[in-house]
């Protein structure tokens, strides 16, 4: 059986162009702009967030630096370098430790996306689950209409895996999902 470690970044974990780095009280701002605006929350399992629940998720976020075990997450604010500006909000997830899987997602502020910041932190976040993690396979998953997200996984190098029609029901209608997927040798062999 294997023995699995923590994973504790040594912060901030750098990109070309951002700082990755725990969530912290001060970026509630910057994470309201991005969790309250509909054309954001619109492929996602909630509604635009009001004060109170970006608060509560912010608190999540703030304590979410570490890999401990199975369930956890590690929540990332993206920052531009340039303008020290917090424009995403990235997460790894460590969702199996038996079957060594993980889990990437992202958001990244309208008014920042198509600048391929989505994709620079994809690639950490990969290298942190197959380095850090030890992981075998790491899945994103996208409501099917999220063509922009669906780019950036497959800009990693990951695969469209599933294609799953109407299968929940989701704020009112029901929503098709697209499983995309990455194994570790892929990984590997793309990533040299």
């Amino acid at each position: 059986m294997r023995t699995w470690s923590v994973v504790r970044p040594a912060y901030p974990l750098e990109t070309e162009r951002l700082l990755l780095r725990p969530f912290a009280d001060g970026d509630f701002d910057a994470l309201y702009a991005m969790h309250s605006r509909p054309d954001v929350a619109r492929y996602l399992y909630w509604g635009p967030r009001n004060e109170e629940e970006v608060r509560a998720a912010l608190v999540k976020k703030v304590a979410s630096s570490e890999l401990n075990s199975e369930g956890d997450f590690i929540a990332l604010a993206g920052v531009v370098k340039a303008t020290d500006e917090v424009v995403g909000d990235f997460v790894l997830q460590w969702v199996s430790a038996e079957h060594q899987q993980g889990e990437i997602g992202f958001l990244v502020h309208p008014d920042h996306q198509g600048r391929g910041y989505a994709t620079e932190a994809g690639h950490l976040l990969l290298r942190l689950a197959f380095d850090g993690l030890k992981l075998h396979r790491v899945v994103g998953r996208l409501e099917a209409r999220n063509a922009a997200s669906a780019r950036v996984l497959e800009k990693l190098g990951m695969r469209r895996e599933a294609d799953l029609v109407e299968n929940e029901r989701v704020k009112g209608e029901w929503q098709s999902e697209l499983v995309y997927a990455i194994l570790e040798r892929e990984w590997r062999r793309s990533d040299s």
